[in-house]
């Protein structure tokens, strides 16, 4: 199988040569007992897509809609690789039991109903057995779409794997479709109780009105949790998986009352967020996502000060939706380069960051958030990563974010009460501080060493250090 990613361009194994006149004559009958008429074909798939696979875990959050801090699967991750770099990262992630998101399709996932009635969870079954062994809540995002849901052909070898094509979303009248298809996922993995629908409005945008398809994507919003829920009332359902996009306050599209010294917001998300909040069928939980910058990649007033518009976010969101728990499926604090890689900060520079961004969510209100993890095929190096590449038995090792990120969940996951603590008058500039009865977690935003008292403790941190306190 392959494994595909968002912009992959990967295509799956085909058939590349026959040997001899034998084979190609059996190839040929395979060929047409697995190709429906006008459907393409079968080969690979099966009718039990409902079928429940494998053993079922227990996972820890099933009953509450908070899941706490953890990490999306991409294109490449640990499902897959080296046996001793596989179970390397399974025994980081058991000690730890982060939370785990993973797409039905696409960031590692085929392609799960090329035909109508016809499934191929092969991949997406591989992603969670490794969730069900790290032992942390699994979390699915319903997206993308199979391709005869929006237009394309029907059948196993002809996914369009472009990212055009999966910026697609499904047609009005495959909405349906897209719920019985959403359905029969819930079912396949009964232990998976937390679900996101659709990612990023991917496909939902109204060319003619310049703005968002916000009526579009309620309705299959609505369709997907009324079928959930009628899967398992227990289910838990969240959206809109917004961007939440800031812009420089002069454009056109900036709001007028909602910015900050981090810009402005773009007035057509608060519209589209506005819209699905007061036509939803229902939601357990509120999904958003975005970047502390604005769409030109301006960090205001620089890229410590911007995460202050995580914050701002956060709160006005919890305020549109009366509190509901509140998810970043993704955020973001490094402006990617051309190649969408983010690899232009010092590693030390980046975790910091990254934590100061994470305490401005929390502070915010946000109980629930999950780094969009940049994991690499092969080698060594991998910036950003949580764990390095498991393709040789010497990779799957704990990276710095991994430290960041676990710890964050262990500190001041769902439940955490926060508490004020005392910083130093010529420190208060300089450091980012969250703490609660047991734990302090405080970042130095210079680059230079610095000696800071908090919490009547003073210590020596580098540039960029993130240090941890116990209380």
């Amino acid at each position: 199988m392959g494994r595909h990613g968002w912009n992959s361009g990967a295509l799956r194994w085909r058939l590349t040569a026959l040997l001899g006149v034998g084979v190609a004559a059996l190839a040929l009958i395979v060929t047409l007992v697995n190709t429906l008429p006008g459907g393409g074909s079968t080969a690979g798939t099966s009718r039990d897509g409902d079928k429940v696979h494998g053993t079922p875990a227990t996972p820890p959050d099933t009953d509450r809609p908070e899941v706490g801090w953890g990490f999306t699967h991409t294109q490449y991750s640990a499902d897959e690789g080296s046996d001793t770099a596989t179970e390397r990262v399974e025994g980081l992630l058991g000690k730890s039991q982060l939370p785990q998101d993973q797409a039905i399709m696409g960031w590692g996932a085929d392609n799960p109903e090329p035909v109508k009635g016809r499934y191929d969870f092969g991949a997406l079954d591989r992603r969670i057995d490794f969730m069900r062994k790290a032992g942390g809540t699994p979390v699915i995002t319903l997206c993308c779409s199979p391709d005869w849901m929006k237009g394309g052909k029907s059948g196993v070898d002809n996914t369009n794997w472009s990212q055009a094509s999966l910026e697609t979303a499904p047609k009005p009248d495959h909405y349906a479709d897209y719920a019985a298809l959403a359905a029969t996922v819930a079912k396949r993995y009964p232990d998976v109780t937390h679900f996101i629908v659709w990612n990023e409005f991917k496909g939902f945008w109204n060319d003619s009105e310049q703005r968002w398809d916000y009526e579009g994507y309620t309705q299959l919003y609505n369709l997907v949790y009324k079928a959930l829920k009628k899967v398992n009332p227990k289910i838990m359902v969240g959206g809109p998986y917004l961007v939440m996009d800031s812009v420089d306050p002069r454009d056109a599209n900036a709001s007028r009352t909602f910015r900050g010294s981090w810009g402005a917001m773009d007035q057509r998300i608060i519209d589209a967020f506005d819209y699905w909040n007061e036509h939803k069928a229902g939601a357990d939980f509120v999904v958003v996502d975005g970047s502390s910058y604005t769409n030109d990649d301006d960090l205001l007033p620089n890229e410590f000060g911007a995460t202050d518009k995580l914050t701002a976010v956060s709160r006005w969101v919890r305020e549109q939706t009366h509190d509901l728990p509140l998810w970043w499926a993704e955020y973001y604090v490094e402006p990617a380069d051309g190649n969408d890689d983010r690899k232009g900060w010092s590693e030390t520079h980046r975790v910091a960051v990254q934590a100061t961004g994470m305490i401005a969510m929390a502070k915010g209100g946000a109980t629930s958030g999950f780094y969009w993890n940049p994991e690499a095929e092969k080698g060594t190096e991998c910036a950003g990563c949580l764990w390095t590449p498991t393709d040789g038995s010497d990779g799957g090792r704990q990276l710095p974010m991994y430290d960041l990120v676990s710890r964050f969940d262990a500190a001041f996951g769902p439940g955490a009460t926060f508490e004020t603590v005392p910083v130093a008058a010529d420190d208060v500039p300089n450091v980012r501080v969250l703490a609660t009865d047991r734990t302090v977690l405080v970042v130095n935003t210079l680059d230079r060493q610095i000696s800071a008292k908090v919490d009547g403790k003073t210590f020596d941190m580098a540039a960029y250090g993130v240090k941890w306190l116990s209380r």
